[in-house]
């Protein structure tokens, strides 16, 4: 059991992909506070214009996208980087979750 364990950490892989964890977590940190200025910035639009920024609307859309493919990472449902790693989303998610028991 003792050298199963010592082999597993020794493999880079595992600890290349605890690497892009500790990077994603961080993004993940940072971007809670974009969530937040893009909420505020279209809640004040609103008020001031009484119409929502179709711009803001799509960034909020890909944003939110982009924080599902980053939990799916960090939470190994996922094996895709995502960016900066690969393109920015685009839309709503279109990734199939495989559960442990399917």
């Amino acid at each position: 059991m003792k050298e199963e364990i010592k082999q597993r950490l020794q493999k880079n892989e595992i600890w290349q992909r605890g690497l892009y964890m500790l990077f994603f977590i961080f993004i993940y940190g940072v971007s809670k506070f974009v969530v937040v200025g893009v909420m505020l910035f279209q809640f004040l639009t609103i008020i001031l214009t009484g119409n929502v920024n179709e711009q803001l609307l799509r960034f909020g859309q890909n944003l939110s996208t982009y924080l599902y493919q980053v939990t799916l990472f960090l939470t190994y449902n996922s094996e895709q980087r995502p960016f900066p790693f690969s393109a920015w989303p685009d839309g709503v998610p279109n990734h199939k979750v495989h559960y442990l028991d399917e």
